[in-house]
């Protein structure tokens, strides 16, 4: 029997699998979905899918419901029945499931009137929530390969090269070097044998950009590579993935598979003289591998560790042969420039950054997840007008854009575009696209120290400048934290940080001290406040900050002595208690266990008791 196509259903739900969906439950939301729609006798009306990852993370697990356009959120088994019984079979959506975040919103709000999803621009994710990744005929159904046809049967390897420089695609791996001239630079260095590599090692805290569109869309990535490895006359690839991410790299071994069966991958492809395979690689989590000549020793079983460049990988790269390397994101470009053209890419950004940029949008912000947005869309826009602000109507403070190397921006620059050039002249970067948001409750020295402990944790030692200045840097940070710095430290973290950002090897080492520079730029009070007053402004120094119970509104309820880990609480049932500084370790689990129509416990600074 003929297996029926989409279009021979009258709905279609689309059930996310992406790696936070999937964690939250998607695959029982899928099957049980599935059973009540047979229970209902729906099941030659209604289709369930798959899909890749829609990109509203936090919401998960979510269903979207087409061609209604409904939009539902934090499905629960239990939900399943009443959803199946009220809108796929009575056809009255239910409004309670979906996700509505103000009033302003539609009475029954479809999937582009939400603010997240009707401010984005999709190029890369351009098949969002629309195909299954397991499946090589959806892809080619949404004209996948047919780039790769264009550029192996209409376009010679130069008029490839000419298409992405005219298109002003720029690396999206942070550096930003200009696409387009890296690929003639391999093309043209000498030597038949060369290479192609993609940067998949995403290790940014907070960021899920590469995982995300390698689980979801594997084969634009694929297609991508396969052109730029036509226009530079490579002929072996391979794609580099942290083992961190089983999701990705059990998505890209089926689209291999299914490519190679379709006569995508191999040898003499769609019948011409063109032949390319593809490897897939796991790194085993180290940071500084996402480095690209450490990323590329990493591959050939040497310890992963930065050398110096001249000669670039352009010119000697895997195994002393000329490779061109990308990251994900830029790879995924390729197919719709070759296939809209140049002009079309260029005409979207700024003069500069063309095209869009993927941003894993985390931290304190109420809309997280993954967001694609045109080049020179401004920092406020991305915040509000996407995230949705800021939780529990706190004020926003400041965003760390680039990963842990970038840098921290305050709140009088949400005006900023947001582009290469932007970001770099605000003392942070554009990285491989990870935006942590924080909001009045974070310190911003307690920041800088945790983000660069985390670069100096994984700096692979080969400097003296990074291993010893950015070690350095941190004893400095904790210092402070703790109460015991100097005004002179200031000073003096500004001299190592910029010497360890000039005279280091790697990009690790080069921007490192970025969120210590940019915090002490733009937030230099509360540095002077830990430093003069003994006070953390945020209240998050443990050593700057105390528990106390206010007696004007303590009921002895005892529930805080009975949660004390330390039993630095004292006194009888239905009066008032009180903590034992000396034997408080400052958890705060007396804070989150103190019922909230008493709010007795309070955090504090010692310097203004």
């Amino acid at each position: 029997m003929r297996k029926k196509a989409r279009k021979d259903f009258r709905l279609h739900l689309l059930v996310c699998a992406g790696t936070g969906c999937a964690a939250n439950g998607s695959f029982i939301i899928k099957d049980a979905l599935e059973k009540e729609i047979v229970k209902q006798g729906l099941e030659d009306e209604i289709a369930v899918i798959t899909t890749d990852c829609q990109g509203f993370c936090e919401r998960g697990p979510i269903v979207i419901v087409q061609p209604d356009g409904i939009f539902y959120h934090r499905i629960k088994k239990e939900d399943v029945p009443h959803l199946v019984e009220e809108h796929l079979f009575k056809g009255r959506p239910v409004k309670s499931m979906m996700f509505v975040p103000s009033p302003e919103e539609p009475a029954i709000p479809r999937l582009m009137d939400i603010g997240f999803f009707k401010h984005q621009r999709l190029i890369v994710l351009r098949h969002r929530g629309r195909l299954d990744p397991e499946n090589i005929e959806e892809y080619i159904g949404f004209e996948g390969y047919s780039s790769l046809e264009k550029a192996l049967t209409r376009m010679t390897p130069p008029e490839i090269i000419k298409e992405i420089k005219a298109s002003g695609l720029r690396g999206r791996g942070g550096a930003g070097f200009p696409t387009g001239v890296k690929w003639e630079l391999c093309r043209t260095s000498p030597g038949k044998k060369k290479y192609i590599v993609c940067n998949g090692d995403e290790g940014d805290p907070g960021a899920f950009m590469d995982r995300s569109v390698l689980e979801s869309d594997p084969h634009t990535v694929i297609e991508g590579m396969l052109i730029g490895a036509r226009a530079i006359g490579a002929h072996k690839g391979y794609i580099y993935v942290r083992s961190e991410y089983p999701l990705a790299v059990k998505k890209l071994l089926i689209a291999l598979r299914q490519a190679e069966e379709y006569g995508l991958l191999g040898e003499n492809i769609l019948g011409t003289n063109f032949s390319f395979t593809i490897d897939v690689v796991q790194g085993a989590g180290a940071f500084v591998c996402g480095e690209e000549t450490a990323l590329l020793a990493s591959i050939e079983g040497k310890v992963g560790r930065p050398r110096p460049r001249p000669p670039y990988p352009a010119e000697k790269g895997l195994w002393g042969r000329p490779t061109n390397i990308n990251n994900v994101e830029t790879w995924a470009n390729v197919p719709v420039i070759i296939a809209r053209g140049a002009l079309w890419f260029s005409s979207i950004g700024t003069k500069r950054s063309k095209g869009t940029k993927i941003f894993s949008l985390v931290g304190k912000i109420n809309n997280t997840g993954l967001v694609e947005v045109p080049m020179g869309i401004t920092l406020g826009q991305i915040i509000y007008d996407i995230g949705g602000g800021i939780p529990d109507g706190k004020e926003f403070k400041a965003v760390q854009t680039g990963g842990p190397s970038g840098g921290c921006i305050p709140r009088e620059l949400l005006d900023l575009p947001i582009d290469y050039e932007g970001l770099s002249k605000a003392g942070s970067m554009m990285g491989s696209g990870g935006m942590i948001v924080m909001d009045e409750d974070t310190c911003m020295v307690d920041v800088a120290r945790y983000f660069l402990n985390f670069t100096q944790e994984e700096s692979c030692g080969k400097c003296p400048s990074c291993r010893l200045g950015t070690k350095q840097m941190v004893h400095i940070l904790n210092r402070i934290c703790e109460g015991t710095g100097g005004e002179h430290d200031i000073a003096f973290l500004e001299e190592v940080g910029r010497s360890v950002k000039l005279a280091s090897l790697c990009g690790l080492g080069q921007t490192a001290s970025n969120p210590v520079l940019t915090t002490i730029k733009y937030f230099r009070e509360e540095y002077l406040a830990h430093i003069r007053e003994k006070r953390c402004p945020a209240l998050v120094c443990k050593s700057l900050i105390s528990y106390i119970i206010d007696p004007q509104t303590c009921s002895g309820c005892t529930v805080c002595a009975k949660n004390c880990p330390s039993a630095a609480i004292s006194g009888e049932a239905k009066k008032i208690h009180t903590i034992d500084q000396t034997k408080c370790t400052k958890c705060g689990i007396c804070l989150s266990v103190c019922p909230p129509k008493f709010k007795a416990v309070k955090k504090t600074s010692p310097a203004v008791q």
